[in-house]
């Protein structure tokens, strides 16, 4: 079937206030997500780094979760959590823990020994040369780990439709669900088109932080 680029117009001006709402949704779920992964995934990062067991235990962890098929998951926590919101925040929270776990692992297990050693030699803490110190050399990997997982929840949000979550994943089930109509493929594309949008406006801004928030020595 040819596909009528005209129609793709006035499809888009009729669903204006629609597309505009459920790509707010689609942000706002992935911050909300985003914002617990990293409470999580950043404290679990702290306490396990110099921790051989606990910190194998942690990624591994982690990345058991993220073999987990996200349709699978979801179906799973319809009883549990319920359709919408809950379910949603919860799987992409946990489905992002990998790369911020792991990244913040490694970003402080790089920090050079003798600039810790240095530090402690100066008579700070441990704690003080964590924070002080390690944390903030380690934070452009870090943030790496936050945009890798900022750019996971971008795209499970999507499939997050199928327990009636928020966000433009709604357009593309639709779409699917109706092929062979005249919106089919309407509905499905706009979907597609501005999940891209979002995931491209979230490396952007993950860039920016980037730019801002570290020294042009130790950016990654």
């Amino acid at each position: 079937m040819d596909y009528d680029l005209s129609l793709v117009v006035p499809f888009l001006i009729k669903k204006a206030d629609e597309i505009l709402e459920l790509s707010v949704e689609h942000i706002t779920v992935v911050l909300i997500s985003l914002v617990i992964a990293a409470v999580i995934g950043v404290g679990t990062g702290l306490l396990v780094w110099e921790k051989p067991v606990a910190r194998s235990a942690a990624v591994a962890t982690a990345g058991v979760i993220l073999t987990i098929p996200s349709m699978a998951l979801l179906t799973i926590l319809i009883p549990i959590m319920g359709l919408g919101w809950a379910s949603t925040v919860f799987a992409l929270s946990i489905y992002s823990l990998l790369p911020i776990v792991r990244n913040t692992v490694v970003g402080l297990r790089e920090v050079d020994p003798a600039v810790i050693e240095s530090a402690r030699g100066m008579g700070m803490s441990k704690v003080a040369v964590l924070m002080k110190i390690q944390f903030p050399i380690a934070w452009p990997v870090i943030l790496t780990g936050l945009r890798v997982a900022a750019q996971l929840s971008v795209g499970i949000a999507a499939i997050a439709a199928y327990v009636a979550g928020p966000g433009m994943g709604a357009y593309i089930f639709k779409g699917l669900s109706m092929l062979g109509a005249a919106n089919a493929l309407n509905f499905a594309l706009t979907g597609t088109v501005v999940i891209v949008l979002i995931a491209l406006s979230f490396d952007a801004v993950f860039i920016l932080i980037n730019r801002l928030t570290t020294s042009r020595g130790i950016r990654v």
